[in-house]
Order: structure tokens, then C-alpha cells, then sequence
């Protein structure tokens, strides 16, 4: 189901940053922090609505609860409609967007007069920005920078929105009964981590399918129709959050579907990869079947193993499917038996309400152990140098240990592992002394902070510490907002190597971290990687599955993952640097 909670949070992330604009900063952090819990909540909001659950929800009130309401009701909020009108139309889609600021944006306008966006980057480009009091070299460079970035995350989505809205249009056309097969293909279905245009393919009678592409154009979400036809039809979905996305839908007869489906997941550089192989065998390879040169016969095309068995190939599933050396291991029969989501043992990053989570450990605990079936979870709230994130001092990780024992103790096993995300200070020192560290089972170390600085060293030194188990989200970006900080990852594998030390694939949307490519050298040097949602919320966990898809990208197997193991074989990982590093092994 397309994720209705995302964009009402969207719009009140909107409205927060209007009332900033306003200087009405009470309202600001009132939606700013309504926003953050929408965005969190594990289930449908409209289902809060119609229980009239509403007002349970810590942190919505009356006012807010009423918006929350009107939206469910008439699809938009009125107050929204009328904030608006009070900001220059360009400033709105850029007002809570990191980097630019909704009082920047105001003294701009104030002083400047300027209420376009393009009128706005020629003021930061010409020197008049620059000049303003509060607005240095450095700022104005990082606006610069956030606004390309801005342009970027709008003509892309990432994987795990474009993927909850192909879902909703696929349930949509499932209605019809004439759709005997449907399919995302593209992009997402090779699992990329941000998105361009969305493809839908069907299976459908010749004579339906003028009805299926009437009920397409149809949808209440179709902005604009680029192009209708009975085989092709494109059109420009709007979300009432305000962002467009391209959905082509093709139609296709049933003896076309794998040759279509695998022609139109791609890649290109796969596709032109695999027709030449096909043309030195004398076949012909398109989107309706496999064919022979001299005689034109169809040999294959009803599903994707018959197309690539055809030219010689065994199947290679989607997200291999970008011309990186899979054609090869395919021919040489090395393909690897990727990592499943039902490999997934545990998850190895999880916050809690101790720092900056928003759900108790008990609440967690209830949570995954009737939804996932996973035999461990791993605590690792953050350290007191996160004090925006209310991380913890010495003191209270030590209380936190004690609760997650009494927890424990309660459900009869130790399903929930003491452990931290601890931050890598500037000089590559933990944020935790040893004496600390020791009394955990697991620790992720991660940096937080200076993200302009070349972090390599840091972050060696930090993979040096006997108790450090896994680098947390090891290039810092956050996808089409910040870039990630300057790292030599080769040194980084290197170390890891080194040192017994895995490295973090990192599942939050925004994150997914570290990427593909990198995933793939960390797994031909023999490195351990942790697939962990960095969870803050329920809704989180749910990201292990595009972790998965990530690591599969990267060429990982299970043996490669180190959640794949049981809890006493992630201990033997554990206590193997601590006894080769010099450290206390847990439980001694």
C-alpha cells in the first residue's frame, strides 16, 4: 500500500518550516515534532483515525490531531493552503530542505526582495548573499550545494518510496480482472537505491487492453497523460506531497512476458551485454522474444529462464543485472547464491527511548519477536557525545544494562544484546573508555560529526580498539542531502581486514550505506558486514529487507553476513578481536 503516513508528514515538515518563516517558533517545533511521529508511526495513521486513537499518540494535540484529520477526510489540510500564500511559491519546496533554511530563505527575501528560486541562486552565485549579515563564504557555498543536491533528490526517488508507490499503482490495476500478470520491472526491480521513471509491465488479451490503460489514466493520482496507447501508456503521478514521478505501463501478450520482463528490467549495459552474446549465436534478442536470425522462428520468450537459457545462460537474478562481471560468472557457472531476507538472524543497530529512539526496549522486544521471528536484537543507543540524540553518559548505559537484564529475565533468554553506538571522536578515541566497552556484547562506532574533514584516520584508529565490532554507515551520506565525508574505503577494508572488524550496510532510506560497489570489494577481500536498519522506530525494521537487496547487489552470501549467524557464533566473531586486540572476551 502507497505510504500515506510519508507524505502527511511531508506536508507538516512544510508547515513547520512556513511558521519558522513566520518566527512562529512554537508552532514550528510543534509540527517539526508531530511531523517526526507520523513519519515514525508503524501503522496506517487513517487506522488511528477511525479507532479515534488519534490523541493517544504522544505528542499529537488537539490542533495538530484536527489537520491529521481533515487530511484523512478531504485529502489536504486547509491551514497548509493558506500557510503557503504566504511564502513566494518557489521558497516552498525549498524551505525545509537541509542546508538552505527557512530563516536564510527569510532574511533573503526580507533584504533582498528575491521570491524565485532562480532569482535566489543568482544572488548566491553574484556576491549580494554573501554580504549579508550572517551569510559568509562558506554558508553560501553549502546553499549553493544544497540546492544542486535538492535538484537531484527531485528528479530521483529513493528506492524505498518509489517502490511503495509502484505498489500502490500495481493493487490499483489488480482490480481488473483482465490483468492476468503484473510486474515492476526498471530500476526498482533491480533494486538501485534511488529511482528515475517507474515501469509497470502487464499480461492481457489484445481486445483489454483499451479498458486497462482507460482505468490507468483514470487513477486519481494521474497529473498529466504524456502518451496513451493500447501497448505503451505514460503518465506524471502527483503524491499530495507535491512530488511527480513518470509511470510508463506496457502491455504485453502472455508468450512476450520473460522476454519483456527482462528487456525492460535492464540494464542497458546488461541488455546490449546479453543481445551479443545472443548475435554471435545467430538469435536475435528484444522485448517479445528470442528469435532466429536466418528464419525469423521464435525459440523463447514466455518467461526470463527460457530467454536467457535460450542464448546460453542460466538465469541472473535482477539486482546482478548491471554488466559488472555477472554475464561472465553466469557463462563460467560462478554466479553466487546471494543472501535471502529470510537468512536474517537478528538486527545488530537498533535505538531505543534511552537516546533518540522512540520506542521502549519492552516495546521493541513485543515488537520483533512476533513480527520477525529473529533470535537476537542488539540496544545500541548512542553516546553522551550526542546530545542532540540524548545519548548516554557512563551512568546511564550502566542503568540501561541493568533494565535490558531485568528484560531479559522476564522473557526467559537473552534476546536483547547490550550494546552502543558509540561516536569516533576527532582524534579517533571512543566516546566510551574501555573499562565500559567491555561490559558490552556488541559495539558499532560511528561518526557523528565533522563531516568535512578527511575521516580516514579516525576511523582507523577507532577500527584499532579491541571492542569496536562494526563501523557504523561508513561514508556518513545521506542521500541527496549530504554527501559523505571524505574516507579512502580501501584503506578502510583494509583495516577491517586487519582487524577482525565488519563494516555496516546501514538500511535507512536515506542512508544505505555503504553502497553496492564497495559491498562487493568488502566481500572479494573476505570482510564481515552487518546488515542493520539503525532503527528509531517500529516502522524501521522493516528496511532489513532493502539492506538485503543492497548486499545482494554487492554480490554478498549469507556467509558473508554476519546477522546471518547465530548469537553464538557472532560471539565467536566478537571475542576473536577481543582476545587478538588484547581485549576482556565477554561474559569473562
Amino acid at each position: 500500500m502507497y505510504n500515506i503516513n510519508k507524505d502527511l508528514a511531508n506536508i507538516l515538515y512544510k508547515m513547520a518550516a512556513i511558521y519558522e518563516f513566520k518566527d512562529d517558533t512554537f508552532r514550528a517545533r510543534a509540527y517539526e515534532r508531530a511531523a517526526h511521529i507520523v513519519e515514525d508511526l508503524p501503522d496506517d495513521i487513517r487506522n488511528y483515525v477511525k479507532e479515534g486513537k488519534l490523541l493517544s499518540i504522544k505528542g499529537i494535540g488537539p490542533g495538530i490531531a484536527s489537520k491529521i484529520e481533515e487530511y484523512i477526510r478531504d485529502g489536504k489540510i486547509s491551514k497548509y493552503e493558506e500557510l503557503k500564500k504566504e511564502v513566494p511559491e518557489d521558497f516552498i519546496e525549498l524551505i525545509d530542505f537541509p542546508g538552505i533554511g527557512a530563516k536564510s530563505l527569510k532574511k533573503i527575501y526580507q533584504e533582498l526582495g528575491i521570491t524565485t528560486k532562480n532569482e535566489l541562486i543568482k544572488a548566491l552565485k553574484d556576491g549580494r548573499v554573501e554580504q549579508l549579515k550572517g551569510f559568509g563564504k562558506k554558508k553560501v557555498e553549502g546553499m549553493l550545494k544544497a540546492i544542486k543536491m535538492h535538484e537531484i533528490a527531485q528528479r530521483r526517488m529513493l528506492l524505498w518510496h518509489a517502490l511503495e508507490l509502484a505498489n500502490y499503482i500495481v493493487e490499483e490495476l489488480k482490480q481488473l480482472k483482465e490483468i492476468r500478470k503484473i510486474e515492476i520491472a526498471g530500476s526498482i526491480r533491480r533494486r538501485k537505491i534511488t529511482i528515475g521513471d517507474i515501469d509497470i509491465l502487464v499480461v492481457a488479451d489484445d481486445n483489454d487492453r483499451h479498458k486497462i490503460m482507460d482505468f490507468f489514466v483514470s487513477l486519481p493520482e494521474v497529473k498529466e497523460v504524456l502518451v496513451k496507447g493500447d501497448k505503451k501508456t505514460s503518465v506524471i503521478i502527483k503524491t499530495k506531497s507535491g512530488r511527480e514521478k513518470q509511470v510508463d505501463l506496457r502491455i504485453f501478450r502472455e508468450d512476450e512476458w520473460g522476454a519483456a520482463l527482462q528487456y525492460f528490467t535492464g540494464s542497458k549495459e546488461h541488455n546490449v551485454h546479453v543481445r551479443e552474446i545472443a548475435k554471435e549465436k545467430g538469435l536475435k534478442l528484444n522485448e517479445y522474444g528470442v528469435f532466429k536470425v536466418d528464419t525469423e522462428e521464435k525459440i523463447a520468450g514466455k518467461t526470463e529462464e527460457e530467454v536467457y537459457n535460450a542464448i546460453g545462460l542460466p538465469y541472473i537474478v535482477p539486482e546482478l543485472r548491471e554488466d559488472r562481471g555477472e554475464i561472465e560468472s553466469a557463462i563460467k557457472g560462478e554466479l553466487p547464491d546471494l543472501v535471502e531476507f529470510s537468512d536474517i538472524k537478528g538486527d545488530m543497530h537498533v535505538h531505543s527511548n534511552w537516546s533518540d529512539g522512540v520506542n521502549s526496549i519492552d516495546e521493541i522486544i513485543r515488537f520483533v519477536k512476533e513480527k520477525y521471528k529473529y533470535e537476537y536484537i542488539v540496544i545500541t543507543d548512542h553516546s553522551k557525545s550526542q546530545r542532540v540524540a540524548h545519548g548516554l553518559d557512563e551512568n546511564r548505559i550502566l542503568e540501561e544494562i541493568e533494565e535490558i537484564r531485568k528484560l531479559n529475565k522476564l522473557i526467559g533468554f537473552d534476546f536483547i544484546k547490550i550494546g552502543t553506538e558509540v561516536d569516533i571522536l576527532l582524534d579517533g578515541s571512543l566516546d566510551f573508555p574501555d573499562e565500559i566497552l567491555a561490559k558490552l556484547d556488541f559495539v558499532v562506532a560511528s561518526v557523528h560529526s565533522h563531516f568535512k574533514r578527511d575521516n580516514t584516520d579516525r576511523i582507523l584508529k577507532a577500527m584499532e580498539n579491541p571492542y569496536v565490532n562494526v563501523i557504523g554507515h561508513p561514508t556518513g551520506r545521506l542521500i541527496g542531502v549530504r554527501e559523505g565525508y571524505p574516507v579512502d574505503l580501501d584503506a578502510v577494508i583494509k583495516k577491517a581486514k586487519e582487524t577482525g572488524t565488519a563494516l555496516e550496510i546501514n538500511c535507512q532510506p536515506l542512508r544505505m550505506d555503504i553502497e553496492d560497489t564497495w559491498i562487493r570489494r568488502a566481500v572479494e577481500e573476505g570482510i564481515m558486514l552487518a546488515i542493520s536498519t539503525d532503527s528509531h522506530n517500529l516502522g524501521s525494521f522493516e528496511y532489513m529487507k532493502q539492506g538485503v537487496w543492497l548486499a545482494r547487489r554487492g554480490w554478498a552470501t549469507k556467509k558473508n553476513i554476519l546477522n546471518t549467524r547465530s548469537w553464538d557464533e557472532v560471539l565467536k566473531f566478537v571475542n576473536e578481536k577481543r582476545k587478538k586486540m588484547g581485549g576482556i572476551p565477554v561474559g569473562a
